[in-house]
């Protein structure tokens, strides 16, 4: 019994000091918790009054800015205003100055046209009184003195025309030579485009593709050896060597054709190839050269001159080949100058070498007469061959009656019948222009171009056009066609005047 209430009383004992500590904790804690709030409510006001004190002080940072802001906007718009102002004062004053101008100006427009009145009153006057003395109106008057006028200019135009014809027929002797060779020259050909483009025949399409090669290798190294663009499309057995000089094209051609019928086509092949063929073809050309010489019976040359002439062999002119015409050209001159009495072996010289400059690689600004005739001095020629080179275009003066020969030479050569080609539009075209441009003439009935358009024929009424009449209008006409026509060589007018007697028997 003792035992327990021992045991009861240490344990009713230790529930009160376990009582008792907990009331002291809470107190101990109450008063921490305090102690804490007091402190975080200091430091909570501390904290607010330091950013009262920043925003007051932002606060007056931005007002002052802005108030430095709003002088400045103040400010501008103020100078504004002065210029605003200052532009409405010089606006003010210059109105006020239109306006005394316009005020002036409506002065002088009113005086102005009570002089104008007043002029016009006078001229009636004067008109009325001419009339009264002359017996006729002004109109009739005018045109009185208008046909007057037209019909003294027209007959002094003939006069001066007939006046500069009967000269050039008084001085036509000293010029007899160079007159008769000048009428031997008739041109009625167009301008055709050169050849540029090669054909290459080809089996079959498998060679296109070993001949472009992997990635197109082969055919960029055949371009690049050889300066000739090589095109391959859709064309069926053939490929087209296009490039502007002719000799690059046979060299493209002729290794080509090695290439293919030696079958192995690789880049380092086709430089191989094309340096043998290309040296292959300057041996040729220079073949070819002497070969032309000898046919023409021609001694002397520089080796420069004959490679030259060797290449005219690859070198078109308007459809004519170059080589064949330069040796047409030589004969014919050889053959005039025989008939002239001058020497024939300068003039075949002359005429062979007169188209070297077309086929030289140096200076291609100049014309080719003028470089063939520096080629010419270049190479030791005598001076009248070198002048009959240079003058055959008349690009330079003729010194020598061997430059008139070898000039018709030429223009025999390229018109003779097939030597060189024409597009036959524009021939047609041409023609018909010249008919037109006559038919439009009051009194022409009818016209024909003939000879190639070498001639024209107008033919005009008896009643309308007279015999003087005539002689003007194939002046008009030859002058309308020189100013608005282009035309080869030169157009004969010949106006015919028909009169025409008709009866009838019954």
């Amino acid at each position: 019994m003792d035992l327990i209430s021992l045991l009861i009383g240490l344990v009713a004992g230790a529930v009160i000091a376990l009582a008792a500590y907990i009331v002291i904790r809470r107190s101990i804690l109450k008063g921490k918790r305090d102690e804490i709030i007091e402190k975080a409510e200091v430091e909570a006001e501390k904290i607010k009054n330091e950013r009262i004190l920043q925003a007051k002080e932002k606060y007056l940072s931005l007002k002052s800015e802005h108030e430095k802001m709003v002088n400045e906007s103040n400010a501008r718009i103020h100078d504004a205003e002065n210029r605003v102002k200052q532009k409405e004062n010089t606006l003010n004053q210059k109105m006020g100055e239109a306006d005394r101008k316009n005020r002036e100006l409506d002065a002088q427009k009113a005086a102005l046209k009570a002089r104008e009145d007043e002029y016009d009153r006078l001229r009636d006057q004067a008109i009325r009184q001419i009339e009264e003395v002359a017996g006729m109106t002004a109109q009739e008057a005018k045109t009185q003195l208008m046909e007057q006028m037209k019909a003294e200019a027209r007959t002094e135009a003939q006069a001066y025309i007939n006046d500069c014809i009967d000269e050039a027929r008084l001085n036509a002797a000293k010029e007899a030579k160079r007159i008769v060779i000048n009428t031997i020259q008739r041109t009625a050909t167009e301008t055709a485009i050169e050849n540029a483009v090669t054909t290459f025949p080809i089996e079959n399409d498998e060679i296109k593709g070993r001949i472009i090669g992997r990635e197109g290798r082969n055919i960029r190294a055949l371009e690049a050896a050889t300066g000739v663009e090589i095109v391959v499309d859709d064309t069926p057995d053939a490929i087209l060597l296009s490039a502007f000089d002719p000799v690059r094209r046979e060299v493209a051609r002729l290794a080509l054709h090695q290439l293919v019928v030696d079958g192995r086509i690789h880049p380092a092949r086709i430089e191989e190839v094309v340096t043998k063929v290309s040296k292959q073809l300057e041996e040729e050309i220079l073949e070819t050269g002497k070969r032309t010489c000898i046919d023409l019976g021609i001694h002397g040359l520089s080796m420069e001159l004959v490679r030259l002439i060797g290449r005219m062999k690859y070198r078109s002119s308007y459809g004519q080949n170059l080589l064949q015409h330069s040796r047409e050209v030589a004969n014919i001159c050889a053959i005039m100058a025989s008939e002239l009495g001058l020497n024939p072996k300068i003039a075949k010289r002359a005429g062979l070498l007169h188209d070297i400059g077309k086929v030289s690689e140096e200076e291609p600004d100049l014309p080719h007469a003028l470089l063939g005739m520096k080629l010419a001095e270049q190479y030791k020629e005598k001076p009248e061959i070198c002048n009959a080179i240079g003058a055959h275009h008349e690009e330079t003066e003729m010194t020598s009656l061997y430059a008139p020969l070898v000039l018709v030479g030429d223009a025999i050569s390229g018109a003779r019948p097939g030597a060189r080609r024409e597009v036959i539009e524009s021939y047609i075209k041409r023609l018909r222009g010249m008919e037109n441009l006559a038919g439009a003439y009051p009194g022409v009935t009818k016209a024909y171009a003939i000879q190639a358009g070498r001639e024209l024929r107008v033919i005009v009424g008896a009643e309308q056009v007279s015999d003087h009449d005539a002689e003007v209008l194939s002046g008009e006409i030859a002058k309308k066609i020189q100013d608005e026509m282009t035309y080869p060589g030169q157009v004969k007018i010949t106006v015919i005047r028909e009169t025409r007697s008709v009866a009838y028997a019954k």
